[in-house]
């Protein structure tokens, strides 16, 4: 998340690149709500796997949230944890394996099909054309991020969820076209704090904005606000009370259930 810090140091720079910024377009949607499958459809197959993201194709989602890591020998893969240990029958941290290691780890399932930590340009490949991705870049070589999203053709799929202010300035110097998403700083809770902040920090999503009027302020202002609603009471009334402060997406571990909700709805 960008925080206070980087609120005063992007004022001082003035990296507003302000006419780039404004260029950046989200990615065509099915759904009028956008539906972000959390790790995939993880509930029918392990989180962050090819299966999961098929999965999410399949019941009809806007995009698949992939979280990305850098292997010890460079290599780009699709993991949300530092460590290997809680989904794989591997431990140890990411960064310190080389892929040779990282493919021989079983991903856990509850089902006997044999799952691995996929790389980065392989969830490109199944996703192209058929689902958006939200990148939440873990730690990740975001340089080679961008020349395998670039290699896939997959520049108009993809939105990016900033988790520091060094990955802002990294991706608005290598992809200014390239749509962000961010949370607010704890202390921005004003309208005017909020519209100071927008003017100096160009994304196009917010993630995780509750309050109903810093909402329709975001969205007069050109910026939408997606919400996250997994959790294990996951349902219809957690998915109306955020509908209802007016958000445009819900990011959620039941996608199948929530496009069911919203065509009820």
């Amino acid at each position: 998340m960008i925080g206070k810090k980087f609120f005063i140091l992007f004022s001082i720079l003035g990296l507003a690149a302000g006419a780039q910024a404004q260029q950046a377009k989200l990615p065509q949607c099915k759904n009028k709500t956008v539906v972000i499958a959390h790790r995939g459809n993880h509930i029918a197959a392990p989180e962050n796997t090819l299966a999961s993201c098929r999965d999410a194709i399949e019941c009809g989602a806007d995009y698949v949230e992939v979280d990305l890591r850098t292997t010890k020998d460079g290599k780009l893969v699709v993991l949300h944890d530092s460590k290997v240990d809680r989904t794989t029958n591997g431990s140890g941290r990411i960064s310190e394996m080389n892929l040779s290691e990282v493919r021989k780890l079983q991903v856990f399932n509850r089902n006997k099909k044999t799952h691995r930590i996929p790389e980065f340009q392989e969830m490109l490949a199944v996703c192209k054309d058929k689902i958006n991705i939200y990148l939440d870049c873990k730690e990740a070589n975001i340089e080679e991020a961008w020349k395998q999203i670039k290699a896939a053709g997959m520049e108009n799929q993809v939105i990016v969820y900033l988790n520091d202010e060094r990955q802002y300035l990294q991706w608005k110097g290598l992809a200014p076209h390239i749509p962000l998403m961010t949370s607010l700083p704890k202390d921005v809770t004003s309208k005017e704090q909020l519209l100071g902040f927008l003017k100096k920090t160009h994304v196009q999503i917010l993630d995780n904005l509750k309050d109903p009027e810093l909402i329709k302020t975001a969205n007069e202002n050109g910026v939408e606000v997606w919400l996250d609603v997994q959790s294990p009471s996951e349902g219809p009334a957690t998915w109306k009370e955020a509908l209802d402060k007016g958000v445009q997406g819900l990011q959620t571990d039941q996608p199948a259930h929530l496009l069911t909700y919203l065509k009820g709805h």
